[in-house]
């Protein structure tokens, strides 16, 4: 799926936190965005135009009477053809500002005279995003459509501790693309699992395996980007949730099978991509295991079939599973999907997937097999996710 956002304008206003924004240029062009920088005076006390035109490749705009858009009018010019107008950081003055619709600088004006929508991150001191004037404004805005993106809490260069942080560049640029993915899963609830799950040997050993968790992480983000209410339950992994997901963590598959059975009923869809073991300890030790010369025998037992156990309720969601294969794949697959009565399956091959960060997919559904040619695992995530919200909909609409 092609993230529909090309153009947009970049505005940097006076804080600390105006360093970051050099990141959040990287980024957004990274992903393909030609990004257009606007400062401020006060902006540019803390970080030149020079950095800014190195990442973007794009001269950078500071005065509101700059002859090098057409007439004179960069107020007017820049905007148009931007998907979106992205201030970060935005101060509590340049907030105050807009707040009340003055126009003294470029940055402002050109505020005023978009046609697109404007997305503010705030950065501030705690006790200046605290007070009472500072909300009145923020809250002003938001009435008036403007997106706020933050402030998140944290540690701030004043050495204070509390709200007021600027929101890290990654999630400024999740945010702003999910604000402009099609909403294919409007309105529903969505159940993911993800990550390995752990079967403890004793206090402390396990049963585990390579599963990063970070295929189920971006299926998260990509139904959140498209709409859905989503719950990740997810098993051991050292990765951040997506923003809005609703994370229950578990470690053994037991854990995993409760946290889900608790939620399939109230779900629209249950996406199964978790790295489940296949077996527990039947017997764990609560104490460590002293190693000695012996052969150490463990007794195992299959764990529950998680996927199986919902797919075959009266009243199932729309089930979709994974299967993760090394040998004859798509027969596998396909064998599993049928066994099991999914609707889809996505395989792939266990030794090219497992901790990658790119990957080729299959999906099988009653319709055959559709090739997702090799990308990285957000890009095929959204690509599962539309092919989900398609069949979804033939279904239930």
């Amino acid at each position: 799926m092609e993230i529909p956002i090309k153009r947009i304008v970049l505005g940097i206003t006076g804080g600390v936190a105006a360093y970051k924004a050099a990141e959040l240029a990287r980024l957004l062009v990274k992903e393909g965005i030609e990004v257009q920088v606007v400062m401020t005076a006060a902006a540019r006390h803390f970080v030149g135009p020079a950095t800014f035109q190195a990442i973007t490749g794009r001269p950078v705009f500071t005065d509101l009477w700059d002859e090098r858009s057409a007439g004179g009018m960069a107020h007017i010019e820049l905007s148009r053809g931007a998907d979106a107008i992205v201030v970060a950081p935005a101060s509590a003055d340049f907030i105050a500002k807009l707040a009340q619709g003055h126009a003294d600088d470029l940055l402002s004006t050109l505020c005023l005279a978009r046609d697109c929508p404007l997305l503010l991150a705030p950065a501030m001191n705690r006790q200046m995003w605290d007070h009472p004037a500072t909300r009145r404004n923020a809250a002003q805005l938001e009435a008036d459509g403007v997106v706020l993106l933050g402030p998140t809490a944290g540690e701030q260069a004043c050495g204070e501790t509390g709200y007021g942080r600027l929101l890290e560049a990654a999630r400024i640029v999740e945010a702003l693309q999910a604000r402009f993915m099609p909403k294919l899963l409007k309105g529903l609830r969505v159940l993911i699992t993800a990550g390995p799950t752990f079967e403890a040997i004793d206090a402390v050993r396990g049963i585990t395996n390579l599963s990063s968790g970070k295929m189920g992480y971006s299926v998260a983000r990509a139904a959140l980007e498209a709409g859905a209410e989503v719950t990740l339950v997810s098993g051991p992994t050292c990765l951040a949730p997506p923003d809005q997901a609703r994370i229950l963590r578990v470690t053994s598959a037991q854990e995993m099978l409760e946290a889900v059975e608790a939620q399939a009923d109230a779900a629209d869809i249950f996406i199964s991509v978790a790295a489940v073991a296949d077996y527990y300890v039947l017997n764990p030790s609560e104490m460590k295991i002293k190693k000695d010369a012996h052969i150490l025998t463990l007794e195992l037992a299959p764990n529950p079939d998680i996927l199986a156990n919902i797919a075959s309720r009266p009243k199932p969601p729309f089930c979709v599973g994974f299967a993760a294969e090394i040998e004859n794949v798509e027969e596998y697959a396909e064998l599993k999907r049928r066994r099991k009565h999914l609707p889809l399956i996505v395989a792939n091959d266990a030794r090219e997937a497992i901790g990658a960060d790119e990957v080729e997919l299959l999906l099988l559904d009653d319709d055959g097999q559709h090739t997702l040619p090799r990308a990285d695992k957000l890009t095929q995530a959204r690509r599962l996710i539309e092919h989900i919200a398609h069949l979804y909909n033939g279904l239930f609409q």
